[in-house]
């Protein structure tokens, strides 16, 4: 790194040189326009005029058809375009594009938020992505994930109460919307990587907080699938002698389950040490109370083990949440004096 010494120039005016070597290689000259941008964590980006121009360009990427000749291939090439915040894509054949990778193309299309084809001919095919990012706010989307998940458990409580599978059916169509907030989610944070102009847009504080907002949407998505996974079990635990006393003990855990993810998300945005360290220590009783029910009723193992995994995850996020709250001083920790 290069150290420049601030120079006063006039009654109020202070310059700094840039280098020479950063000049000849965006073809500056005296009278070009530099962008400016002072950022939250006290930095100062400079943006010359050329990476400027060429930012505001959409660059659409090609994705050869023909190469993609395994099943969900060409499916994950589409999500993987879209989850690196790439606008535009095309996707062509060097003879016709078949059958099959013509409805690979549409079913995707129909699971991405903000995906579209704009153009269609016998051997190319162009998708354009119309998200505007300022449009979403990651919190919003974070918290629907576990929204969803909670929602789901429910679900199977009530299925087990009262034997309607139309409970369980209802949680296992909630798949899709999980696959497409998650998605969105990583689009947008992979973009807040690459402009720290879209940062702000989407509700975070800095870079710094991308990882973190990051690995949370990743475990909610895994505790959803895990719930959409009991539910589809649920359907099916009529084909065991279950007690009164047994669901209640199941309803019980659901329960516990639920707050852990309900108050892990709320501590990793509201940023309370004390609440993430509750989690914590609140999963251990509920691995010693999942563990006897496992092993005292034989006919719900599965969902069980289940419950144990996403609270496993719940505690996972309280774990990020408690080092989020490290990253500023506060009066738990602070730099010394």
């Amino acid at each position: 790194m290069e150290t420049r010494k601030l120079q006063k120039v006039g009654y109020s005016t202070h310059c700094i040189s840039l280098p020479r070597k950063w000049i000849t290689e965006w073809k500056l000259k005296q009278g070009d326009a530099i962008n400016l941008a002072d950022e939250p964590d006290g930095t100062l980006r400079l943006t010359p005029k050329p990476l400027m121009d060429s930012s505001q360009q959409t660059i659409q990427h090609m994705i050869d058809a023909d190469l993609c000749d395994q099943p969900g291939m060409l499916m994950r090439a589409i999500i993987g375009n879209y989850v690196l915040g790439r606008d535009s894509f095309r996707i062509f054949s060097s003879g016709r594009i078949n059958s099959r990778h013509m409805e690979e193309i549409r079913a995707t299309t129909r699971r991405l938020i903000g995906l579209s084809i704009i153009e269609e001919s016998k051997d190319r095919v162009i998708i354009q992505c119309s998200i505007d990012p300022s449009k979403f706010n990651i919190q919003s989307l974070i918290r629907r994930l576990s929204i969803i998940a909670i929602t789901t458990l429910d679900e199977v409580t009530q299925t087990l109460s009262t034997s309607d599978p139309s409970f369980a059916k209802d949680a296992i169509s909630r798949e899709n919307e999980v696959d497409m907030i998650y998605r969105l989610i990583n689009r947008l944070l992979v973009l807040a990587q690459q402009d720290r102009s879209v940062v702000e847009k989407i509700g975070l504080r800095s870079q710094l907080y991308i990882l973190g907002n990051l690995m949370v949407s990743k475990y909610l998505e895994l505790i959803a699938d895990q719930a959409e996974r009991i539910a589809r079990r649920s359907l099916e635990i009529e084909k065991y002698v279950i007690t009164g006393s047994d669901i209640d003990v199941v309803r019980n855990l659901i329960k516990l389950t639920s707050d852990i993810i309900r108050d892990a998300v709320d501590c990793f945005f509201d940023e309370e040490i004390r609440k993430a360290n509750y989690v914590l220590e609140t999963r251990s009783v509920i691995d010693m109370e999942q563990r006897k029910f496992s092993s005292e009723i034989p006919g719900f193992p599965v969902i069980v083990e289940g419950l144990a995994t996403i609270s496993e995850k719940g505690a996972s996020i309280a774990e990020i949440a408690f080092d989020r709250f490290l990253i500023k001083a506060t009066d738990v920790c602070r730099p010394s004096t």
